[in-house]
């Protein structure tokens, strides 16, 4: 079951924007609980409740850590209106498999920005979304403000993805060294590149990055590396390279567009 799930969201991802990204490749699992405010976008399948997409719960005024605004990427909750699915779960367990206790799940209301699939293109292809909780959640993670990136030295800054699905951690296997076990797990990244609405990060194992795979866009980057990483969400897993190598192409949360689709949801700093 998880296999074929994580199959459509892909081509569905694949069909709207190229290789969809979403899970950790050469990262940690997150054994210490470091990142609670990250979480599994969960779909209910015949009868049967599991993993489509990561994402970040986040502050809904600014310094208030109680929350029920879950952040994710648009193609997710898109896929799931496809296929006339209204009901989402959002889980802020480390780790989620069929069959595990649902009172770990928030049952939650989605809106996909409405540009999503409609115009933009790469120029900016609205890829956010957002889901309500049906309840608040205790500890959410800090949106930045606008044009922040732009503000600040990117050459030798270093992020942090964190994502739940798809896992790689072998270099030379190919294919076959990807596997799933629905666990959070975390990696440092290097920056490449930037323009509206990218950010552009390395995934590259051989210079120190780990990156996002195939399974659960809408996973956070997180400002600075795992050790001194200050819950700011900067942008969005989004898609990459076929072989999640090289670059994972993120899409931005501070630009003049996606803040105003979270403005709707969230008081922004």
């Amino acid at each position: 079951m998880k296999r074929l799930v994580l199959l459509a969201a892909a081509t569905f991802a694949a069909f709207v924007l190229s290789a969809p990204a979403g899970a950790i490749t050469f990262g940690q699992l997150d054994t210490t609980n470091r990142y609670p405010y990250v979480g599994a976008l969960i779909g209910e399948f015949d009868g049967v409740k599991d993993i489509i997409c990561s994402g970040t719960l986040v502050q809904k005024t600014p310094g208030n850590t109680s929350s029920n605004v879950f952040l994710t990427a648009g193609h997710c909750t898109a896929f799931l209106e496809s296929i006339g699915q209204s009901d989402v779960w959002v889980t802020f367990n480390s780790e989620w498999q069929p069959g595990f206790d649902e009172s770990l799940l928030i049952h939650g209301t989605y809106t996909t920005h409405s540009g999503f699939g409609v115009n933009g293109g790469g120029s900016d292809p609205h890829d956010i979304a957002v889901v309500e909780l049906d309840r608040a959640v205790s500890g959410a993670a800090r949106l930045p403000t606008r044009n922040f990136l732009n503000t600040i030295a990117l050459k030798n800054q270093r992020f942090t993805a964190v994502g739940y699905g798809t896992v790689r951690e072998d270099k030379t296997g190919g294919p076959h060294s990807l596997f799933f076990d629905g666990k959070r797990r975390y990696a440092e990244q290097g920056f490449r590149s930037m323009n509206k609405p990218w950010l552009n990060l390395s995934m590259n194992p051989s210079v120190g990055s780990g990156g996002t795979c195939f399974g659960d866009s809408g996973g956070p980057h997180f400002l600075g590396p795992p050790a001194t990483s200050n819950n700011l969400v900067v942008s969005l897993t989004v898609t990459g390279d076929r072989f999640c190598r090289a670059t994972d192409v993120t899409y931005r949360v501070d630009t003049v567009s996606a803040r105003a689709f979270l403005d709707d949801f969230v008081t922004l700093p």
